[in-house]
């Protein structure tokens, strides 16, 4: 059971009301961890703010969830990974891709840039090494690394989200992989 029940129409607070119907409208539902942060119009806000600046960057949607899953499998959000899945599909990825990016890996060079880069961003809190740095402009642009780094905070927050309000799956539930390493 959750430890920070989703909002429902009776307890939603005003300010909720509108953001929550946004997503519906651009998602078909309202997925329980937006559903979670209803309680927090700044929450709700905080997500569609960043998602939609984000969005209008240089990575592509399939990009973005490339990341995600990488993100997802890093911090061990089963939630997140189960989204993202489904997210991933809708979004063109094929499952080889989607795979890959659970691992730290990619399919081509700039998938395997974009997966690792996020992977190791998230195991090393950010401090990577001048090499892992290197390894990932070799295949991204400047714009790119940056906006790898804002999906990983991005995801992060969800990620600890689910983690801390225990959020009740509402996509098909995904297994997630034992925690990887990567090498140094």
């Amino acid at each position: 059971m959750s430890r920070i029940q989703p909002v429902n129409p009776s307890n939603t607070p005003a300010a909720s009301v509108p953001l929550l119907q946004a997503v519906k409208a651009k998602l078909g539902l309202v997925p329980a961890m937006v559903a979670t942060w209803g309680h927090s119009p700044a929450a709700v806000k905080a997500y569609a703010a960043m998602s939609e600046a984000l969005a209008g960057g240089e990575l592509t949607a399939g990009e973005r969830e490339l990341i995600a899953l990488a993100v997802a499998e890093a911090n061990q959000c089963e939630y997140c990974l189960s989204a993202h899945l489904v997210l991933g599909k809708g979004a063109g990825l094929g499952e080889a891709s989607m795979a890959a990016a659970r691992e730290g890996r990619g399919t081509t060079p700039r998938e395997q840039a974009l997966a690792e880069l996020a992977t190791r961003i998230v195991q090393k809190r950010g401090l990577i090494s001048d090499a892992e740095f290197s390894a990932a402009r070799a295949q991204l642009s400047e714009a790119a690394v940056l906006e790898t780094i804002a999906t990983v905070a991005l995801n992060i927050y969800t990620n600890y989200t689910n983690h801390i309000a225990q959020t009740e799956i509402d996509f098909p539930k995904a297994r997630l992989h034992t925690p990887l390493k990567l090498a140094a």
